[in-house]
């Protein structure tokens, strides 16, 4: 059992920055692949990026490549999401998931509650 709880979303003025933080419970956090997503008004969710279980590989969605990257903390069974050159279209409710490999995150059975992220323009 893995519970995720998200933080760091805000409001940001387009063109900063933001560090998102996944913090995971339980003892088999380094075993789980961990993801971000999002998700805006009437639209559908989308992959934002994601990491192995070692943190050697890492994936980004198109949209995001070049400004965010995804990290983690085996130690401190956190994962992070540092979000730079922010747009107005990144704006969305970000959340974060769990899943025993890369490829199964979009149907992952952890997430977390999601975190706001509004950039203005």
């Amino acid at each position: 059992q893995v519970q995720l709880v998200e933080s760091g979303g805000g409001l940001v003025q387009a063109g900063g920055s933001l560090r998102l933080s996944c913090a995971a419970s339980g003892r088999t956090f380094s075993s789980y692949a961990m993801g971000w997503f999002r998700q805006a008004p009437g639209k559908e969710r989308e992959f934002v990026a994601a990491i192995s279980w070692s943190g050697g590989s890492t994936y980004y969605g198109d949209s995001v490549k070049g400004r965010f990257t995804i990290a983690r903390d085996n130690v401190k069974n956190t994962v992070y999401l540092q979000m730079n050159s922010l747009k107005p279209e990144d704006a969305a409710v970000y959340y974060c998931a769990a899943a025993q490999t890369v490829a199964t995150l979009n149907y992952a059975g952890y997430w977390g509650q999601g975190t706001q992220v509004t950039v203005s323009s």
